[in-house]
């Protein structure tokens, strides 16, 4: 297999509230307010960027074209992308292999959805569901009830890790409540409230250990990250706040999905096992070094099996994490210091771009109430059904002419985008289009 020829570094990255579905704002506004912030990060035009790779999962074909051209219609590559939950990383990764291998010096991750109110169901019915197996398999071996179908495939995971291995209902429970008191502190979160593990555990039952509390929302939003060169960051002179991606894995399912006749392999755990333990190779590190995780924690149950499919824990033992305070502030590892889906947010497009920015945020030192102190490396999980999940680590950049400056926001913003989220104006709108921007699209936007 080909080796990456070149590092790649995060450089900029912005993103907007996530909000409960009404139909009350379009992809377009939302998308374009993302890549709006992400070029304000980086003080730059979209001219500059040389590739865009732009995911959601409902929508039309080359909505990402009708998103971008709002800032410019330059002619680059622009290519939608679709993998599930796992749709904002895909994009990234794409963007981060173009970078490495020279193709381009800037290329951008764009995401965002527009969702539908309730629970997430198929937009086709008259083909061949990509689940199709997951469903027999699920209704073999736990059966299938009316609750909501990706409860019980996550539910039924944590009642299996519950059996095999000692954790509690209560496990879950506090991961809930964990996530709800980190959101607080996230100015972009859905969720804000705070609540204790009574309130958590007595919430209307979902599926199984599952409350309501205890499984994320669907939201509309978008998020944006902007991946360059060590070439572009010195030209550019971004060392400050450039964050490097030092390592990234995409793995699909493995046949333990179907064979094992494991609610825990039908929840994908076998293809992040395979992710992460490709992953801490290439960076030369283990889970040790890592402080600071954002995770996919769609449901609770996927929280407390990803513990142990990252190597987090020892197997069998990610309910012992819990017990020792160790997935938040004072433990080993702050898990989902943005509050996770849980309480973020799920926008499916835009949740692995959200994770990026957030840890960006964090390695950059901007986080203020929710800094997690001392970070070396940090770690970012992402994972869809169907199935696909990418696995990243990132660190600060070891670059010449780079200081460790906290207050770098100053340069780009009026205000510290990591702690306070701010609509776009028209004048930020204007500062970073792109000389080949068409007038007709501003004049129908909505600014």
């Amino acid at each position: 297999m080909a080796t990456s020829q070149r590092k790649s570094y995060v450089i900029g990255v912005g993103m907007t509230n996530f909000i409960k579905p009404r139909g009350q704002v379009d992809y377009p506004v939302m998308a374009r307010e993302a890549m709006v912030k992400a070029l304000m990060d980086i003080g730059k035009t979209y001219d500059v960027i040389q590739q865009a790779y732009v995911g959601y999962c409902f929508g039309d074909s080359t909505c990402g074209q009708r998103a971008v051209y709002q800032l410019g219609m330059t002619q680059i590559p622009v290519i939608n992308v679709n993998n599930n939950c796992s749709t904002g990383s895909t994009a990234l990764y794409l963007a981060r292999q173009a970078v490495e291998f020279g193709i381009v010096d800037c290329a951008l991750a764009l995401g965002f959805e527009k969702m539908a109110k309730g629970s997430i169901s198929s937009s086709f019915n008259d083909r061949t569901s990509p689940l199709d197996t997951t469903v027999s398999l699920l209704s073999e071996t736990r059966g299938i009830t009316n609750s909501p179908f990706t409860a019980q495939i996550f539910g039924n995971a944590g009642i299996e890790y519950c059996e095999k291995y000692g954790a509690t209902a209560e496990h879950m429970a506090k991961i809930g409540e964990k996530n709800h008191r980190h959101s607080a502190k996230n100015p972009y979160a859905q969720l804000k409230d705070v609540y204790t593990l009574d309130q958590v555990k007595s919430s209307p039952q979902i599926f199984g250990p599952l409350t309501k509390l205890q499984c994320c929302p669907t939201s509309d939003g978008s998020a944006a990250v902007i991946v360059a060169s060590e070439k572009f960051v010195l030209e550019n002179n971004l060392q400050n706040q450039a964050i490097e991606i030092v390592a990234q894995e995409l793995a699909t399912d493995s046949p333990n999905l179907l064979e094992k006749k494991s609610s825990i392999e039908l929840a994908g755990a076998d293809m992040t096992r395979k992710a992460a333990k490709q992953v801490y190779k290439k960076a030369g590190i283990t889970p040790n070094d890592i402080q600071v995780i954002e995770l996919h924690d769609c449901f609770s149950a996927n929280e407390l099996i990803t513990y142990d499919a990252l190597g987090l824990c020892k197997p069998g033992q990610a309910h012992k994490l819990i017990d020792s305070n160790d997935v938040t502030y004072g433990g080993k590892y702050v898990i989902n210091p943005s509050g996770g889906l849980i309480s973020k947010g799920h926008p499916l497009g835009a949740t692995g771009l959200a994770q990026c920015s957030e840890l960006v945020w964090q390695l950059r030192g901007w986080c203020t109430n929710r800094q997690v102190p001392n970070i070396k490396y940090a770690l970012q999980h992402n994972i869809g059904l169907g199935g696909a999940v990418v696995v990243t680590i990132y660190k600060q950049a070891e670059l010449s002419n780079k200081n460790d400056d906290k207050e770098g926001w100053k340069q780009r913003f009026n205000y510290n985008p990591a702690i306070e989220s701010k609509g776009i104006t028209e004048k930020d709108f204007r500062n970073v289009c792109s000389k080949q921007v068409s007038e007709y699209l501003i004049a129908t936007a909505k600014l």
